[in-house]
């Protein structure tokens, strides 16, 4: 398969100051970092880029800028081989003290050391307009979800009186007021949020009587009991008041003075809540939806008592309302743009590539040739093309070949959704560009409509290893060993290369000291079995250490929707307590 453009992507690349393919692929003006790689504190003292707001990219890979000089510093000298203890054989390639490259016996994969990258991820926008049906009554009743997952946004937590007063229908989430002055919370599960514009639309279905109901866009949010919100309030008389507050161990505190924004307001009209936090600055509107948007904030302030937490919804029906129930319909969720307090920040000076063949152990001229080729070279690798699948990676369409005007690369995300909200798994590497594939054994899978721009765990390395560095997939199973299979139970056994590493038992990781980036990393992480040869059900790329020290992975996940190096739905490391570190299953070199 030829691609013009991958080499379009090369020219650009190479002149390291680009925003190809990217599309926030940045260069830092500064010199070689000098702090220890993969240390926040490196990226910092480099210059390197890394989102600290809103407006920030929400992924990017860091390159410093390199002039004619850096290419003429790192030209090689006479290369010097010498076997690397342990198993697998490595074979290490040096040129004076310098390492160059290390080679695996039977892998295609190579690690060489070239100029240091970072890479960030941040939080990615998503809208929740509630297009599901739960809870599903088919569960038992401990396993139902009553708000479910929010597309891309993570998975709702429901907080009252009861689960009962929380469901979702076809464009509406559900809050029963059943009850008066019993405070009901929906929050997303991410608790790192700091800057945020976020928005809801939401209506009731009476006009209270007795006393006032309320719904607020929680922001900030540690708990029940600490939280800022901006609340809506809706009179007995019918009019609307915009408060804005902030709740420290159960005491509100306003922060600003009540507004009324309307009056005579009929039941079921919807209204749209929007917050703007960006510091310790603070701006509020709140509006009829189907009006305009003001202009002007009508709160403006500044507090410092919540740096990060999460985003939500509050309702509450005021002690001595008389016409319960009061329904909440909430239509639509959005988050335009957020940062994490600390977003995820890999930074080291390791490329990965790919040979065309295994490599024997044997070091030939043929290989020296394409080792020092790759010395000097900046073109996407592995980990490059891994991280332009990334949020707010720009769209890259092929200009000849198999995939002439189809996107290759650019922001996936990871399934469609299942009437209940669910990510359905099956979006292949093919089925992201929106094209039919037919293998080397002659089977032909056709496309899928409703999987264009989505990759699942195994689609998304198929689309890295096999489509963009060209190692053979196969349509199944496959069990010659000498292409990628389709599902990551099957590769655990069947993928081309090298084992790396492999639990003992089926119930502790393994120890991994051989682990290298772009290697695969196989997880038991869902099916509950705890023997060895457990069913593995999801794959990633080892990405290397992050700002921690903690080894971090990139994969395609339902609830971050789409590839992700990120913590949204559990962290993405090999390290702590967390479903991921503890359900490693096997590593492989491809």
């Amino acid at each position: 398969m030829t691609h013009t453009s991958r080499r379009s992507i090369l020219a650009v690349l190479a002149t390291a100051t680009a925003s190809v393919p990217l599309g926030t692929l940045t260069a830092a003006a500064s010199p070689r970092l000098s702090a220890r790689p993969g240390t926040l504190a490196a990226a910092q003292a480099a210059g390197v880029a890394v989102p600290a707001s809103i407006t920030s990219p929400r992924s990017s890979v860091t390159l410093a800028p390199l002039d004619p000089s850096y290419f003429s510093q790192v030209s090689l000298g006479p290369l010097t081989t010498a076997v690397l203890p342990g198993t697998p054989e490595r074979m290490e390639v040096t040129s004076g003290t310098k390492r160059v490259a290390v080679l695996t016996k039977g892998a295609r994969t190579v690690v060489l050391t070239g100029p240091e990258r970072t890479f960030t991820e941040n939080k990615r926008p998503f809208v929740d307009d509630f297009q599901r049906t739960l809870p599903d009554t088919s569960l038992p009743a401990a396993d139902r979800k009553y708000w479910g997952t929010s597309p891309g946004g993570g998975s709702w937590s429901t907080l009252g009186p009861a689960d009962t007063d929380y469901s979702v229908v076809p464009g509406a989430g559900i809050i029963a007021l059943t009850t008066d002055y019993a405070s009901r919370h929906a929050t997303l599960r991410d608790d790192e949020i700091t800057d945020v514009d976020v928005r809801a639309v939401a209506k009731f279905d009476k006009v209270p009587t007795g006393q006032a109901c309320s719904f607020a866009l929680s922001f900030g949010y540690q708990d029940t009991h600490n939280n800022y919100r901006a609340r809506l309030s809706f009179l007995t008389s019918g009019a609307v008041e915009l408060r804005v507050e902030k709740e420290v161990a159960d005491t509100v505190t306003p922060l600003a003075a009540a507004i009324t924004l309307a009056t005579a307001v009929p039941a079921g009209t919807n209204w749209t809540t929007r917050v703007l936090r960006e510091g310790t600055r603070i701006r509020v509107k709140a509006w009829r939806t189907d009006s305009a948007e003001p202009a002007a904030w009508s709160v403006d302030v500044t507090d410092t008592t919540f740096a990060k937490g999460r985003v939500g919804l509050r309702a509450l029906a005021n002690q001595g309302c008389t016409n319960l129930p009061v329904t909440l319909a909430v239509s639509r969720f959005q988050v335009d743009t957020a940062t994490w307090q600390q977003p995820p920040t890999v930074t080291h000076d390791t490329w990965v590539r790919v040979l065309p063949e295994p490599f024997t152990g044997t070091w030939t001229p043929a290989l020296e040739q394409t080792v020092r080729g790759w010395a000097t070279s900046v073109g996407p690798d592995v980990l490059a093309y891994g991280a332009m699948f990334l949020a707010g990676a720009k769209a890259v369409t092929a200009g000849t070949g198999p995939a002439e005007g189809k996107q290759t690369l650019g922001e996936a995300g990871y399934g469609y959704l299942d009437p209940q909200g669910y990510r359905y798994e099956g979006a292949d590497f093919h089925e992201y560009m929106g094209l039919g594939w037919t293998f080397p054994d002659g089977t032909h899978t056709g496309p899928s409509s409703k999987q264009v721009g989505n990759l699942d765990c195994s689609g998304y390395a198929r689309m890295v290893y096999g489509y963009h560095m060209g190692v053979p997939m196969a349509a199944g199973e496959d069990t010659s060993k000498t292409r990628i299979p389709r599902k990551s139970r099957h590769m655990v056994d069947y993928a081309p290369g090298t084992r790396i590493d492999q639990t003992a038992d089926g119930k502790n990781p393994p120890a991994a000291q051989q682990l290298q980036p772009g290697d695969l990393l196989l997880f038991n992480a869902d099916s509950g079995d705890d023997t060895v040869t457990a069913t593995v059900d999801h794959v990633g790329i080892y990405l290397g250490l992050d700002s921690a020290g903690k080894r971090r992975f990139v994969s395609s996940r339902k609830t971050g929707n789409g590839p992700t190096m990120s913590d949204l739905g559990g962290p993405s490391l090999l390290d702590g307590a967390g479903t991921y570190a503890t359900k490693l299953h096997t590593v492989h070199r491809i």
